[in-house]
């Protein structure tokens, strides 16, 4: 299939929503390079040139590539991005970090590939799930206390786009999501006491690409009190589907999340 002039044609991906993104599109014959770090779709990293890491990026390798758009998130890629437009290339750096943010992005990236009427459509159906998702939690009696891991050492709970999803659910968070930080240095945790605390019913864990370890958490100084790990209700996310700040999120993030609460408050209520 040609693909329209009056877009990019050649794109590199330095992360994984816009990869995903892409492909749901049906614009995936565009991307010319992705990150290591791209699982959606899992044919990604097998079709495409592997250009970077998150934080670590080839830029000879992209250079050569003579991309016409490159596409990056967050002040992390911000050193990547510099370099790129010092070579004369059109960067685009995403820098939001809640769900509204994740829905401009999509959209956006439709409208530089000429598919809106596509990425509306996309934007439409997770906001009918989303608003179906409130509808039920707003009639639940009890709320269970959630915690969210994002990362062990030091203690980081989640970012705001998560802690919007645990409430939309029907959680109560560890953090509100309207106090929820972008930066992970702001999001420690400075006393895991804290935790214990809060007694959290449920615990989430998504450890930012490394496999959680149970052990290692319910043997924490006083954490067996927690009424998580008393009653087991400790649950992994895979991090390419929650820590992600695309449509995985808000798709296979938000159903697997729901389900957790629901299923805690059949039990509790």
């Amino acid at each position: 299939m040609r693909i329209n002039e009056a877009y990019p044609k050649k794109i590199i991906c330095l992360t994984e929503e816009c990869t995903e993104t892409l492909y749901l599109l049906n614009e995936g014959k565009r991307i010319i390079g992705v990150s290591n770090y791209a699982v959606r779709p899992k044919r990604a990293k097998k079709e495409k040139k592997i250009i970077c890491s998150f934080i670590n990026a080839n830029i000879d390798k992209i250079i050569s590539l003579k991309p016409d758009l490159v596409i990056g998130y967050s002040d992390i890629q911000a050193n990547i991005a510099q370099k790129l437009i010092k070579h004369g290339i059109t960067v685009w750096i995403n820098n939001y970090r809640n769900i509204n943010g994740i829905k401009i992005m999509i959209n956006q990236l439709g409208l530089l590939v000429g598919k809106h009427v596509q990425s509306l459509k996309l934007v439409n159906d997770i906001e009918s799930n989303i608003k179906k998702i409130k509808e039920i939690s707003s009639h639940m009696s009890i709320k269970p206390k959630v915690y969210f891991e994002e990362w062990f050492d030091p203690l980081i709970t989640s970012i705001q786009w998560v802690s919007e999803i645990i409430e939309l659910c029907g959680g109560k968070n560890i953090v509100n999501a309207k106090n929820s930080k972008s930066l992970a240095n702001d999001r420690i945790i400075k006393n895991h006491k804290d935790v214990i605390k809060f007694n959290p019913d449920i615990i989430l864990v998504s450890w930012c690409g490394k496999k959680f370890k149970k052990n290692k958490m319910i043997n924490r100084e006083g954490w067996k009190t927690i009424n998580a790990v008393k009653y087991n209700h400790i649950y992994e996310i895979n991090s390419s589907i929650i820590l992600q700040p695309g449509p995985a999120a808000l798709t296979d993030g938000i159903n697997i999340i729901n389900s957790i609460i629901n299923d805690w408050y059949k039990k509790n209520q």
